[in-house]
């Protein structure tokens, strides 16, 4: 065998090998987990998918912008939402931001801000006096952001994601909980790429069981 043939041979074998590495079956315990209690989702017709995700966390950061091209081309069976957990008092302000810029409709000019401010601006945002006077930078009515903010239904709100936090038995964030069921949070040690790939990895899995 020529030396030639050989290292062709061994390139050819290696590309082979990252095809099936890059394609291997997702495995329950180690790519995701599967609930004890399946949650009820919203619709029987989509599948659901959450993020839970903390503003805070350098791990959602680092998730997010590829959770956002991913929901570019989503799927259309697919339902998506963002639900803020809550571990610790200090994330409370970060949920009644969430829902508070929700509620004003507008999270696509100020979500993304709220990522930025913390892990580039190195801003605290869990400080409300700090986070009422940067809403107000932004270009947000400060008075509306805080009645909103500090309302009977934003406080239900949180309350809902404390209860969901639990329920779906998270253990940290970034968790992604695909239909009720399964949860993810990509490999130990693994990329937001490779996060991605198992979160549609079990969308067609999922799909595959309700054909």
């Amino acid at each position: 065998m020529s030396k030639l043939i050989a290292i062709v041979i061994v390139v050819i074998g290696t590309g082979l090998f990252g095809m099936t590495s890059a394609h291997a079956e997702i495995v329950e315990g180690r790519d995701y987990k599967v609930l004890e209690n399946q949650q009820p989702v919203r619709s029987d017709d989509r599948i659901e998918v959450i993020e839970f995700f903390w503003y805070g966390c350098q791990y959602c950061n680092s998730l997010h912008p590829h959770i956002k091209e991913w929901l570019k081309n989503k799927p259309s069976d697919v339902d998506f939402r963002y639900v803020p957990a809550i571990f610790r008092d200090n994330w409370i302000p970060g949920a009644k931001a969430f829902y508070t810029i929700e509620t004003l409709d507008i999270m696509e000019t100020i979500h993304d801000k709220i990522y930025d401010a913390i892990h580039q601006d190195k801003i605290n945002l869990t400080d409300e006096s700090v986070l009422f006077g940067w809403v107000e930078k932004q270009g947000v009515d400060k008075e509306k952001f805080v009645n909103i903010y500090n309302s009977f239904t934003i406080q239900n709100q949180v309350a809902r994601s404390n209860q969901m936090t639990r329920q779906y038995q998270l253990t940290g964030v970034p968790a992604l909980v695909i239909e009720g069921k399964y949860v993810t949070s990509g490999r130990q040690g693994g990329t937001p790429q490779l996060t991605i790939r198992i979160l549609d990895e079990i969308i067609d899995m999922v799909r595959k069981s309700k054909e």
